[in-house]
């Protein structure tokens, strides 16, 4: 018991002190030790008992032309706000395309239920203003891990606030605004459930779920065109010794094989 015990101690006074350097090398995330007890309560606890069995429920006794029609009329709403952001980010072209497709949506396609704007060539142009700040060289800010809602930074808290001011978005009543949040959450959990073993893998779910949402927001500001960092002349040797280390193993093998 007593050398259980020490074990215990030991193990958790590692991962305090992995917590801590982890704290002071990753400069996007100086709130770590709050963030991780509160992804602790996201992913244990809210997601484990609330969010995910209702995912699962809603898409598994929503039919799915129903789930389609709610989920279109949901992302219909952010048309107005696509065409702004694309325009402050001088994507003049893809501005004019979501305008088009909120038009023809909110006509043709009952107020959304039905992706008119898609089938006759007009694809989504998803931009938010968050996107817009990352364009115009404004950092992403502390990692922040929210209570439900998941990972987040600075620039997107306030890229959301703005978001939300966008017509129709702003004038829509408390019903509406809960609705569509509902629709959109079950839905963006349930694409998720196929990822989940991923996380469940990773010795860090916590760094792991970090990692990936800096990687989406870099390729989102970038529209995916992320350039790989170049290897520099240190590196390049040390990859060189390296490798000739693995031949000289091999060929070692080699020999004792050849002598046997």
């Amino acid at each position: 018991m007593g050398l259980g015990g020490c074990a215990a101690n030991t193990a958790e006074q590692q991962a305090a002190a992995t917590q801590n350097q982890a704290s002071e090398s990753d400069p996007r995330d100086p709130l770590e030790p709050v963030n991780r007890v509160i992804w602790d309560i996201n992913w244990d606890i809210l997601d484990k008992y609330l969010l995910r069995p209702a995912s699962v429920a809603y898409t598994t006794v929503m039919p799915d032309f129903a789930r389609t029609g709610l989920l279109n009329a949901a992302e219909n709403l952010e048309e107005p706000g696509n065409m702004v952001n694309n325009f402050l980010q001088g994507k003049g072209e893809a501005g004019f395309t979501s305008l088009s497709r909120f038009l023809l949506n909110s006509t043709f396609g009952v107020f959304g239920l039905f992706d008119v704007a898609t089938n006759v060539g007009l694809t989504v142009e998803d931009e938010d203003f968050d996107e817009v700040l990352g364009v115009w060289g404004i950092e992403n800010g502390p990692f922040l891990m929210l209570p439900a809602a998941g990972p987040n930074d600075v620039r997107g808290v306030v890229g959301g606030v703005v978001d939300n001011t966008y017509y129709p978005m702003a004038i829509l009543n408390s019903n509406f605004t809960l609705a569509r949040w509902l629709i959109t959450t079950l839905e963006t959990r349930a694409s998720l459930i196929a990822q989940e073993e991923q996380i469940k893998s990773s010795p860090d779910s916590y760094a792991f779920i970090k990692n990936a949402y800096f990687q989406n927001k870099l390729f989102q500001v970038t529209d995916g065109k992320i350039q790989e960092p170049a290897i520099d002349d240190a590196q390049l040797d040390d990859f060189e010794e390296f490798e000739s280390m693995l031949d000289d193993i091999d060929t070692s093998k080699e020999e004792k094989k050849n002598n046997k």
